[in-house]
Order: C-alpha cells, then sequence, then structure tokens
C-alpha cells in the first residue's frame, strides 16, 4: 500500500471534484483510493486570508497542484512557500487562457520549474494522481525503531476514547507502540491504526492515520503536538538556527520583529531575541518541537504582498 499527499492550491473548492470530503477545518481533506494506494489531498480552506493553512497543506505534501487563474501576487506567495518547503513535485493548471509560455519564465530558478502542466479536467488529474502512487516504491522501508507523528487534528469518539489523525513524518509506526507525547512530554499507547478507514498494524513515513490512544485525554492535547519514540527530537521556546532569506526580500530582519514560524503542524509567534550574520535567535510563548538539522519556514505577517520571508535551518 501506498500514500501520495498533495496539496492543492487554487480556488475555493476546486479540490472536491478530485475525491471524497474528509476532516474539513482550516484546511480540508480529500480521500482517493483505488485498490491498496491511495491520495490523501489538502486543501487551504482559508487562504488567502489566512497564511497558516496555506503552509499546513505545503507541510504534509509530497506534491502540489498549483491552480492559476491569474498571474499576481497569490500565485507568487504560493510560489515562494511551496520552494521553502521543499515540494518540487507537482503539476500546473493554467485557466482563463494563461499559456505555458507565460508561465515559465516565472518559474525558472524555483521549485515549480519541474512542475507539469495539465489540463483542467478532474477525471485527468485523479488518473494522474492514482498513476503517481502506482509509480512509487511499494516495498516497506527497513524496519525502523522510532516514528514521528505531528497531530493535526484530535477529539473524543464514544466507546473508543482519544482519537488523533496526523501523517507519519518519519521512521515506522506499529500497533500497540508507546510513544511520548511532546512537548508535554506524556505517555500514550498505540490502541490502533487505521488508514484511509482500513485498521493496519503500521504505518510509514508518508501514511494519513488515524490513531486511537490510552492513557491521555483529548483535553491534554492541541494541534502541533507530536507523538514519538524517536530520542533526537527537540522541544523549546528559544531556539537558534541559520536564517536563508528568499531572494525578493529586501526588509532587514532585526531584534524584536515578529516572525512566525512554521514546522510540521506548528505555527507560532516569535520575538527575535538576536541577529548576528546570518545566525538568528527567537523566543516563542511556546514549546516548539522540531528535529535538529532540519527546516522551518519563516513568515513574517506584515509584510504586505510578501509574506514568506526564508527558512530557518533549526541547531
Amino acid at each position: 500500500m501506498a500514500n501520495l499527499t498533495v496539496a492543492v492550491i487554487g480556488p475555493a473548492g476546486y479540490a472536491k471534484d478530485l475525491g471524497k470530503k474528509g476532516t474539513s477545518t482550516d484546511i480540508t481533506f480529500y480521500n482517493l483510493k483505488k485498490g491498496h494506494n491511495t491520495v490523501t489531498i489538502i486543501e487551504p480552506t482559508r487562504y488567502p486570508e489566512r497564511l497558516a493553512p496555506l503552509f499546513f497543506s505545503v507541510s504534509l505534501a509530497d506534491a502540489a497542484i498549483v491552480v492559476v487563474d491569474e498571474l499576481n501576487a497569490a500565485f507568487g506567495e504560493c510560489l515562494l512557500m511551496l520552494g521553502a518547503a521543499g515540494i518540487t513535485k507537482g503539476y500546473l493548471v493554467l485557466r482563463n487562457y494563461l499559456s505555458p509560455d507565460q508561465v515559465k519564465p516565472l518559474l525558472k530558478g524555483t521549485a515549480l520549474e519541474g512542475y507539469a502542466f495539465i489540463e483542467d479536467d478532474a477525471i485527468a488529474l485523479r488518473e494522474e494522481l492514482l498513476g503517481a502512487v502506482e509509480q512509487m516504491d511499494q516495498a516497506p522501508p527497513a524496519d525502523g525503531k522510532t516514528c514521528i507523528v505531528p497531530i493535526d487534528h484530535f477529539f473524543n469518539v464514544r466507546g473508543i476514547g482519544t482519537v488523533i489523525l496526523g501523517s507519519v513524518a518519519a521512521g515506522r509506526l506499529k500497533k500497540h507502540d508507546s510513544l511520548t507525547i511532546q512537548p508535554i512530554g506524556k505517555t500514550a499507547l498505540v490502541r490502533s491504526i487505521q488508514k484511509h478507514d482500513d485498521d493496519v498494524d503500521d504505518a510509514y513515513a508518508g501514511d494519513r492515520v488515524g490513531l486511537a490512544l490510552k492513557n491521555v485525554d483529548y483535553e491534554d492535547l492541541d494541534r502541533g503536538y507530536v507523538l514519538t519514540n524517536d530520542p533526537a527530537i527537540a522541544s523549546g521556546t528559544a531556539i537558534t538556527g541559520r536564517l536563508d532569506l528568499v531572494p525578493f526580500w529586501k526588509a532587514p530582519i532585526t531584534e524584536g520583529m515578529v516572525l512566525h514560524i512554521g514546522y510540521w503542524m506548528q505555527y507560532q509567534p516569535s520575538r527575535v531575541l538576536s541577529v548576528e550574520g546570518s545566525t538568528l535567535t527567537i523566543e516563542m510563548e511556546k514549546d516548539l518541537v522540531y528535529l535538529p538539522g532540519t527546516t522551518a519556514v519563516v513568515t513574517y505577517l506584515e509584510g504586505g504582498a510578501l509574506r514568506i520571508a526564508g527558512t530557518l535551518t533549526l541547531s
């Protein structure tokens, strides 16, 4: 069984013809399934008025479908967000008589340069996505001893208890695993695992899962908390890292600025404590849970038309 997670960035509701609607909050999930292969489709429901849903959708994705109605600031912002998140695989749907020749010059040197142009046809898109899943490596990865599952939704189910939804960010998840909930430090037992409504005994990086948990109440949880048994996971309110700004960013990052940091399913305000060359130290009110050596997306909500500032490689 293979799963491909795809962010669909375009007019609101565009993804409704691509799969069966699932969980919907500030991001909306759609599910597409053929045999044992699945596609998880995510749409940023409240974008562009809010930037966080765009980040969450892209953060979870392996690939993207970008629907382009006009070459405007929103298209540029999506291009920068996909680049900051490293989403280099995907498709471009051009509408309103836009042609590839008009768009290609804007993509040169960006993460979208390798995206394929595809017709604005839901059937063709579904077939393309299912075909992409079939070409994925179907063999389970080597048996890992650790796993990382950021939580994006959670609730209480009568007769079952606490249930969380998330995507396996790394490693292998097994039924009856005992996992720590970071940053609160509580331990939960995985009672059961579902992938696209099917009960399974394990899940791997890239799989979308629903987990029934024991020994934790849903009131204890929050979006962005992380289930893990990986000792390398770190957390803290003060973070230092190397800042890489997007090419179009002109304003200096200065002490006292309020930036928003996106990492997995966390999107937190932070205040800049110090800037020394390309080294940035920030402070947040809540712990950021992260894997050292990886990158977070840095945004500045007061940046007007340019809200994507760059990335921060976390120490």
